[in-house]
């Protein structure tokens, strides 16, 4: 196994221990380059997360008004709507910390999913100014289903080549999402995955050790070189053979 697994006892020394590599990765990217440039996951278990990173403990290890907020996937709700990423990540984030407006990137909904997506790629290869997209930190969830950011089973974004934004259709649900493609995701500098719970045991091993299928699996494609990092407490790595 060619990734990288921080395994911690408890949820909360994962929660610790991804904000410390967060802090890590982000000095080191202002230190080299004057920015950080970050794309945020949605869900439960990161809006905890970042509720630590603006706890008094972590908001003041980094010169928050050098980094860029981006968001790997996005409900195609409005922003203000209780399912909003966006909106949970304003109340747990951006709103505690007084995080400048022009440091946030999100996802238009109002122009419709397939608008939203491609009104997203445009701002993201603005943002890169026409340069290779390599985010410096992608944090990614996993679900129970082995999707991740709305990569999801069986959906066509699956097998899209570009490094882009897409709307995705969740049959199952009669809902859209947008989502970055994996080979935006795969461009970045750093990846990290986190993971908690008995709940997502049988994800990670799907992902990490069962045999390539992409449709079932879909965070397979995310890649495994490189820095790529799975955060994980025992609970979610007790179905792994290797640790």
């Amino acid at each position: 196994m060619s990734v990288k697994l921080n395994i911690s006892n408890t949820e909360a020394e994962v929660l610790t221990q991804l904000a410390n590599y967060f802090m890590q990765v982000g000095t080191e990217a202002i230190e080299a380059k004057g920015r950080f440039s970050v794309s945020l996951s949605g869900g439960s278990s990161p809006k905890k997360l970042y509720e630590l990173l603006a706890s008094a403990e972590y908001k003041d290890m980094i010169d928050w008004t050098k980094v860029d907020f981006f968001f790997g996937d996005e409900r195609n709700v409005p922003q203000d709507d209780k399912d909003s990423n966006y909106l949970m990540v304003k109340t747990a984030l951006f709103d505690p910390l007084n995080i400048p407006h022009e440091n946030i990137f999100a996802v238009n909904t109002s122009s419709g999913p397939d608008g939203a997506a491609k009104e997203y790629t445009i701002a993201i290869l603005n943002y890169f100014k026409g340069e290779e997209q390599i985010f410096d930190l992608v944090l990614l969830g996993l679900g129970d289903n082995s999707h991740t950011a709305s990569l999801f089973p069986y959906t066509a974004v699956l097998e899209d080549r570009t490094a882009s934004v897409k709307e995705v259709y969740l049959e199952d649900q009669q809902v859209f999402r947008i989502t970055m493609t994996a080979p935006l995701i795969n461009l970045a500098k750093h990846i990290a995955f986190l993971v908690y719970g008995q709940g997502k045991a049988l994800a990670v091993r799907h992902v990490l050790e069962d045999a390539q299928d992409i449709p079932e699996f879909p965070a397979q494609l995310i890649r495994r070189d490189g820095d790529v990092v799975w955060f994980l407490d025992t609970a979610a790595a007790s179905e792994l053979a290797e640790k």
